[in-house]
């Protein structure tokens, strides 16, 4: 079972990952990954835009890589596009396995690859002013370590 969404509206985390392992008893471990919007630094809101022709095809696509690489009973991928406040869900990944090496594998792998080969552009407002947010150096090596 794959559920990956692109979201414009809030969702609850902890819900979200409640309904997913309930789904999947079968499982022996289940990692998940929760992004937020972070709090300091003067940061008001962030916002992600994304193209929808390619967007959610592309993660779609991911979550395809991610379960043709390790044996998963479930993989759950939300991400939230929009204006967002700190402390709101981004991104939520959650990877479900008989074995928990694969399942936090998986988790991390597409963590990453959603991070770097990021189909959204990123922009925060601090102080009234907006800014857009460059991809950093740390997320490229981290993609890179998987081949």
């Amino acid at each position: 079972m794959s559920d990956v969404r692109l979201l414009t509206s809030a969702f609850d985390p902890a819900e979200e990952l409640c309904a997913f392992t309930a789904a999947l008893p079968m499982a022996g471990g289940v990692v998940s990954f929760l992004g937020q919007v972070r709090e300091g630094g003067g940061v008001e809101a962030l916002e992600l835009r994304h193209y929808d022709p390619l967007t959610l095809p592309a993660m779609r696509d991911l979550a395809g890589r991610v379960r043709l690489r390790w044996e998963l009973d479930g993989l759950l991928v939300i991400h939230r596009s929009g204006v967002l406040v700190p402390g709101e869900p981004i991104v939520l990944v959650a990877a479900a396995a008989r074995h928990r090496r694969d399942a936090f594998a998986a988790a991390d792998f597409a963590m990453d690859h959603l991070k770097s080969e990021s189909w959204f552009w990123k922009r925060e407002q601090v102080g009234g002013e907006w800014r857009w947010i460059e991809p950093r150096a740390q997320d490229i090596e981290d993609i890179g370590r998987w081949g």
